[in-house]
């Protein structure tokens, strides 16, 4: 209760990242529980992301923006004791993501269309580096997720990225593999920035499609690997 009241209090007052709270002594009396009490709330706040607890004179609790870890951690803990296999993220993006890039179609701000088409290019130019590839591949993709204009899109989705990154799946996509991706990624792009909500539903459809029939011919044993817990989320 004392936890969910800080966090009343930090959006009422209008803090931003960075932000100091109260001093300790005047928490107590606000809040009007013992030290103890207090502290473990804080730590808890800490523990979810929202605040940073700095030791030392001139320190205390700080005002921290919580991202995805926490809930890539919760997802991926709920999974391990459900026994639920990797595939089970893919099919979750094949249900999702056409939704989202029709959103997006229709939302996207120009400012982060701009981010889009850069990706698209760093994508392409950097499609003989695996590292590189991998990364503004799945940068693409968290892009049109937070684009749609709807958050929990945006947070589902580095989720699912963040139980992904936390695996040795093994995965590998040769040239052809890379080419094709750059090529389904640049006509996305095209669709989502003419606004053309169905023609981006579609080829996001036929994109996971795609790399779903991949995995499955090339890294099935990967697909059906258990999902564990990771902690770094």
């Amino acid at each position: 209760m004392v936890a969910k009241q800080i966090v009343e209090d930090i959006a009422r007052r209008g803090n931003t990242v960075g932000d100091r709270l109260p001093p300790e002594h005047l928490m107590l009396a606000e809040y009007g529980v013992g030290r103890g009490t207090l502290r473990e709330s804080l730590r808890y706040l800490e523990l979810q992301g929202a605040l940073t607890l700095k030791p030392g004179p001139g320190g205390g609790p700080i005002v921290q923006q919580p991202d995805a870890g926490m809930l890539a951690a919760s997802l991926s803990l709920l999974l391990q004791f459900e026994n639920a296999p990797f595939s089970t993220i893919m099919e979750a993006r094949a249900a999702m993501e056409p939704s989202i890039a029709r959103l997006a179609a229709q939302r996207m701000s120009a400012e982060a269309l701009e981010e889009l088409r850069a990706n698209v290019v760093a994508l392409r130019s950097g499609s003989t580096d695996t590292d590189v590839f991998t990364a503004e591949s799945e940068r693409f993709h968290a892009l049109i997720a937070w684009g749609s204009g709807n958050a929990l899109f945006g947070y589902l989705f580095d989720a699912m990225l963040g139980i992904l990154a936390g695996a040795t799946m093994g995965v590998e996509y040769p040239k052809r593999q890379r080419d094709h991706t750059c090529t389904i990624h640049e006509e996305i792009y095209a669709a989502i920035s003419g606004r053309d909500p169905d023609a981006a539903a579609d080829l996001m459809a036929r994109h996971i499609t795609d790399h779903t029939v991949y995995l499955k011919k090339r890294f099935r044993a990967a697909l059906s690997q258990p999902i564990r817990w990771d902690l770094g989320g």
